[in-house]
């Protein structure tokens, strides 16, 4: 708790300056009557704040919320087809390596002072290629892990686990008591989040997937990488997993699993889901179950890799400022905060899930609506890391494809991890060759 109170005294220097949803968004008379194409993986903001925006710009939005992986596969082909399709678009962490080989995303570094912003966005680092600024963070996400601390009571857990051997007894226990009968939620879709998961249960182990020239660390089955996909094949073949969640993504899972008690734990969670899912009476049926745990590594807590989303402005767009002050307004504080559950459960934005900034970070733990934001913003400044240390490589895509295709095919006993090891480490041969 003191931590938590120093956090928020640190914080609140930052955030004296925060202002009111749409104050800094800008009036230019130009921009009035125009309407802006809006195309992000979370769902709209709140109605009451796109109005504040529409009145306070005179720009109107179409807002479009289209499934993280479907919106890939729009942006990509509107942008090889020299096509429009949006004034504001998705940026993910993940992308920025090809969309500045690909130039299907305008700089953003003649609307956006970088060096001003580094010390107010903790992941900023992660939307710039060689000084080009190719996304204004949207949000601030780490991989955590959540657990239903009512069901572990049940089974008669009342020290959270910090290590990985001490996570597998827990939930074995839970199954083995009949207090949830799959306790542990893994989304086995081929699709991207099925990666991401992947990748955190990597660095509990110990490791990291690739190194920073690009290389495989995961063949040998001494490696981190390899115990992963063993550890995560294994807890769906012995059924501590769901079987239907071989076709389940991640927010499939976390809103059909987590959240109705359907499981009891999400090793590779997203930071805020607490406040934007699973404590949103409408959504859930476990409010007020869920907490935050340190992610359970080796010997000891592990690390809690970053993965943020982001917000650009395609090659392609008719109002390029109308598009940037949309970014500048839905990255004020009080939005920020908002969206995370600043101004309580009916005004978030589902899945959003920490403030991109620092002033926001402070405004969310100020509010005390949505518990154990204290600790998630710490995490979010302090000790969050990359997923690769040398930003995600150019041909990123097709490296996930390969990850999360092989990673279900070995759940589904298709082929066995071996199999699935070899196959991903000769795509990344073939694609850095």
């Amino acid at each position: 708790m003191v931590a938590a109170a120093m956090l928020v005294g640190a914080l609140s220097i930052s955030a004296c300056g925060s202002s009111s949803p749409a104050s800094n968004a800008g009036s230019n008379n130009s921009q009035k009557g125009v309407t802006i194409n809006v195309a992000i993986a979370y769902p709209a903001p709140p109605k009451k704040l796109l109005d504040a925006f529409t009145a306070a710009t005179g720009i109107k939005v179409n807002y479009e919320y289209i499934q993280w992986d479907n919106l890939q596969t729009k942006i990509a082909a509107a942008a090889e087809a020299h096509t429009y399709f949006a004034d504001v678009a998705d940026v993910d962490w993940s992308k920025v390596g090809e969309y500045y080989e690909t130039k299907w995303f305008l700089p953003l570094n003649n609307y956006f002072n970088v060096s001003a912003l580094r010390s107010q966005y903790p992941q900023l680092g992660s939307f710039i290629r060689d000084g080009e600024l190719l996304g204004m963070p949207s949000d601030a996400s780490l991989l955590v892990t959540t657990v239903n601390q009512k069901d572990f009571a049940k089974a008669g857990i009342t020290t959270m686990p910090t290590t990985l051997a001490q996570y597998s007894a827990d939930l074995n226990e839970l199954k083995a008591k009949g207090i949830v009968q799959h306790p542990l939620d893994i989304p086995f879709a081929a699709a991207e989040g099925l990666s991401t998961y992947w990748y955190e249960l990597t660095a509990a182990f110990g490791g990291q997937v690739l190194s920073s020239s690009y290389k495989p660390e995961f063949t040998s089955p001494s490696s981190a990488g390899y115990k992963a996909m063993e550890w995560m094949v294994n807890a769906y073949r012995s059924g501590l997993v769901p079987k239907g969640n071989l076709d389940l993504e991640d927010y499939q899972g976390f809103g059909q699993d987590q959240a109705h008690n359907l499981t009891a734990s999400v090793f590779s969670d997203y930071s805020g889901d607490v406040g934007t899912i699973y404590d949103v009476p409408s959504d859930s049926t476990v409010t007020g179950d869920v907490s935050y745990i340190p992610t359970p590594g080796q010997s000891g807590p592990g690390p809690n890799l970053a993965n943020p989303d982001g917000i650009g402005i395609p090659a392609s767009a008719e109002h390029v400022s109308a598009a940037v002050a949309f970014i500048k307004w839905y990255d004020e504080p009080a939005n920020q905060a908002a969206f995370a559950g600043a101004d309580g459960p009916s005004e978030v934005d589902s899945s959003f899930p920490l403030p991109a900034n620092t002033a926001g970070l402070a405004d969310l733990v100020k509010s005390g609506k949505v518990a154990g934001t204290a600790e998630l913003a710490s995490l979010a400044e302090h000790d969050s890391q990359p997923i690769f240390p040398a930003g995600a490589p150019p041909w990123y895509p097709a490296f996930s494809n390969a990850v999360y295709t092989n990673l279900h095919s070995a759940a589904s006993g298709q082929e066995s991890v071996a199999s699935a090891i070899n196959a991903i480490a000769s795509q990344v041969a073939s694609l850095s060759g």
